[in-house]
């Protein structure tokens, strides 16, 4: 069941509409369209001598949610004041956010309004249609697991507040743990694949990282030859290397003493772009020199199909 939405428009103003409580937005929300999966464009080739056709492609359509909402009083605010909030919130052509709360999940993302019809004349009383469009087709977790963070070699932090120490002789706080491993188990709960963002950061001089996907056999290898001929010198203390495989943000770049270099040349050819698929899966990551020098680790958002 979904309990309450909430709209942030791009000045970053929110309103929470709560489908039990509308007299605290002043909005009653009527309905909601668009909130399953949204259409897919399958694309096929006929063939004059068989029947049927064969398959190309499919890709998912931009998401459409429609909001029906009505109008009621307030302490504070009339009707009218009602109305015009619509145009606060849901500026027309502008982006906003909504976050969508139901039972089980926390969910948001990104639109653009395209219409906003309000029935001031309604003898069954005030409301108005709102149209938003959504480029992005999929839900994008806001929730606790909004942002997974998956440590190979490095510190997880642990440390929590509220915390406590139920023990006086032994010491049961832990601020983080040290991880030493470099293969490791991301298990992924979303409906759809997703990319994720590898940070490697050096400690210490290492050559020719290699990132394995051991499920897919798929690999990334930076080159540390490319890497000395473009900026100067290989992998050394102090760098942090970061890889994006989301699409629509593919890149790989360098923070070197505080500036970033894109280094998307140093990867070799016949490397894949990694994404995460439903359930569990198993990376690992080795190096020719300095494995023990690198700083591990990966994270991903979880994306949902529908509400």
């Amino acid at each position: 069941m979904i309990k309450s939405v909430t709209v942030t428009n791009y000045l970053g103003d929110s309103i929470k509409l709560e489908l039990t409580r509308p007299e605290k937005s002043g909005f009653i929300i009527k309905s909601i369209d668009g909130l399953g999966p949204s259409p897919a464009n399958i694309n096929t080739t006929e063939v004059s001598t068989n029947d049927g056709s064969l398959f190309n492609s499919a890709r998912s359509s931009q998401r459409n949610i429609v909001l029906k909402l009505q109008f009621t009083e307030t302490f504070t605010e009339s009707i009218e004041d009602i109305r015009q909030k619509t145009y606060k919130y849901f500026p027309l052509k502008k982006n906003l956010t909504l976050l969508i709360e139901t039972d089980n999940r926390i969910v948001s993302t990104v639109g653009y309004p395209e219409t906003n019809e309000p029935t001031i004349f309604d003898a069954k009383g005030e409301g108005c249609t709102i149209s938003i469009i959504c480029p992005d087709p999929y839900f994008y977790s806001a929730g606790e697991d909004g942002i997974n963070e998956t440590v190979f070699y490095g510190v997880q932090a642990v440390f929590e507040f509220p915390f406590e120490n139920n023990s006086l002789t032994e010491p049961l706080l832990e601020f983080g743990i040290i991880m030493n491993q470099t293969e490791n188990v991301i298990t992924y709960r979303g409906d759809s694949e997703i990319g994720l963002t590898i940070s490697i950061h050096a400690i210490g001089e290492a050559s020719n990282i290699t990132i394995y996907n051991t499920g897919t056999r798929e690999k990334m290898t930076i080159d540390t030859d490319r890497l000395k001929a473009l900026t100067g010198s290989g992998i050394i203390a102090g760098d942090t290397i970061t890889i994006t495989t989301t699409k629509g943000q593919k890149g790989i770049t360098l923070l070197r003493n505080g500036r970033i270099t894109n280094i998307l040349n140093c990867l070799k050819r016949g490397c894949n772009w990694f994404t995460l698929a439903k359930g569990d899966n198993i990376f690992a990551y080795s190096a020719e020199t300095g494995s023990s020098n690198l700083q591990f680790r990966m994270e991903n958002k979880i994306i949902y199909d529908g509400v």
